[in-house]
């Protein structure tokens, strides 16, 4: 039913390779849902010196590396990395595209229970083809699809209504502190290192997997900003205790990705436990010089998402190590200055918190539909 192509990357050794106006799409991309655009570009000579391939509009991807399970649709030409899979319909009069979609993202969490790896969760090519799909008639597949479509819609504009709040708070940043670039209000800076007890990461090693237990995050928990804790892999209160024996999660910590979709930020808010991969970092703020809040904000902002992708390293994906995080130059005003920023954050987070609880209502609407929709009970 289907043609499944996976992506590749040019060399990056290779400049004449990227910037040459074909989209390329990267996991970090495929938040948008529908694809109408790429943060990165590649040349056609970077497309045939690759494993890359131009996909058609209207491809269903589905991310197959680290981040496993998140779909998107093309809304134009594109190629993607090799963390991505395209899924063709090879007859659009017998499979739509969005009613695709929508399956795939049904059994997101039975491919994640599927997917092999520590450091990065993968699935392969052969798993995707040997997928059975429910195939009632094309008009049938368009009225479940158009029934999903209204409510993915209301979950975007909450969505971007949370979007928009993180705005306001790099908004009061601003005001406040000055534009971290330029510095004109001549704040002092220092590395990161300095203002915190310790900056490490998740486990290197493969823990033992529980079918219940405590939740073992991945990246792909906390690239929206928040620590979320709908994973397929669980450990032991045992395995917990012993990852976590020498640096404990506790509330006030920063999470920070470094691999794939890096330099996002999120703050622990919960004694609930869990631990994570080692793509994550563990950033220890020291109370006495600054405010998890104010660090959380000035991670998030665009001069320290430059730092990032200044020292961001690889290939299919990119990297920040430890050492270069624990480089980063950030403000460092007085304690109570980041505490009066931290209480005037305070209103957008409750909220934010509102929206969320919304959005997260939609989630659960959505869910039920789509499970429903595919036991043909739509």
């Amino acid at each position: 039913m289907c043609q499944v192509t996976a992506g590749g990357t040019p060399s990056r050794t290779n400049p004449a390779y990227f910037d040459g106006g074909i989209p390329w799409v990267k996991i970090g991309d495929m938040l948008q849902g529908r694809i109408t655009s790429t943060e990165e570009t590649i040349s056609r000579k970077g497309l045939e010196n690759s494993a890359a391939k131009l996909l058609p509009k209207g491809t269903v991807l589905i991310s197959i590396f680290a981040t496993v399970g998140r779909t998107a649709v093309l809304d134009l030409e594109a190629a993607t990395n090799q963390a991505i899979a395209g899924v063709t319909p090879r007859n659009p009069n017998l499979l739509e595209s969005n009613y695709l979609r929508y399956f795939l993202n049904n059994i997101a969490n039975a491919l994640e229970r599927r997917a092999r790896g520590v450091a990065q969760l993968n699935i392969n090519s052969t798993i995707l083809k040997a997928l059975l799909i429910p195939l009632p008639p094309l008009s049938e597949q368009k009225r479940i699809a158009k029934i999903l479509d209204r409510a993915e819609e209301l979950r975007s504009k909450r969505r971007q209504a949370i979007a928009q709040l993180d705005t306001l708070t790099q908004a009061i940043f601003i005001e406040m502190f000055g534009d971290p670039i330029t510095n004109h209000k001549n704040v002092k800076t220092v590395p990161l290192a300095t203002v915190c007890k310790r900056i490490t990461d998740g486990t290197h090693q493969p823990p033992k997997w529980s079918t219940s237990g405590h939740p073992f995050l991945f990246v792909s928990n906390i690239v929206t900003g928040e620590i979320t804790f709908d994973t397929a892999k669980f450990i032991s209160s045992e395995t917990h205790k012993e990852l976590t024996r020498r640096c404990p999660i506790e509330v006030g910590d920063v999470l920070y990705s470094t691999v794939g979709s890096y330099g996002v930020p999120a703050i622990v808010k919960t004694q609930r436990k869990f631990a994570f991969q080692r793509h994550i970092a563990h950033i220890k703020p020291d109370s006495n010089f600054i405010d998890s809040q104010f660090l959380c904000a000035m991670l998030a902002s665009p001069p320290l998402k430059q730092q990032a992708d200044r020292t961001a390293r690889g290939v299919a994906q990119k990297t920040i190590n430890l050492e270069e995080i624990r480089k980063f130059t950030i403000f460092c005003p007085p304690i109570n200055i980041q505490q009066e920023f931290a209480q005037r954050i305070e209103a957008v987070e409750k909220l934010k918190a509102v929206h969320r609880t919304s959005l997260s209502e939609l989630d659960a609407l959505f869910a039920s539909l789509q499970h429903r929709a595919f036991r043909g009970e739509l």
